[in-house]
C-alpha cells in the first residue's frame, strides 16, 4: 500500500516564521549594501582629506616663497631707490 502524504495546511504562526524569514534575508542584504555603501563613502572621505592636506601644504610653501619674494622685491625696490 503507498503512502502519499498530504501536505498539511500551515499554521499562522508557521506563515509568520516563514515571512520573518524573508524579511530577515532582505534586511541583511540591506545591510549589506548599506555597509558597502559606508565604506566607500568612508574611503573617499580618507582621500578628501589627503588631497586637502596635500594642497594644504602645498598652498603654506607657496606663502612662504611668496613672502620671500617680497621680501627680496622690496630690497630691490630700496637699492633702486638709493641709487
Amino acid at each position: 500500500m503507498s503512502w502519499k502524504l498530504k501536505p498539511r495546511p500551515l499554521e499562522p504562526i508557521e506563515r509568520e516564521r516563514d515571512h520573518l524569514r524573508t524579511e530577515v534575508v532582505r534586511l541583511k542584504h540591506d545591510l549589506e549594501g548599506k555597509e558597502q555603501f559606508l565604506n566607500r563613502l568612508q574611503f573617499l572621505l580618507r582621500r578628501r582629506t589627503e588631497t586637502i592636506d596635500d594642497l594644504t601644504g602645498k598652498l603654506e610653501a607657496a606663502r612662504a616663497a611668496n613672502q620671500k619674494l617680497d621680501a627680496e622685491c622690496e630690497r630691490y625696490a630700496e637699492m633702486v631707490k638709493l641709487s
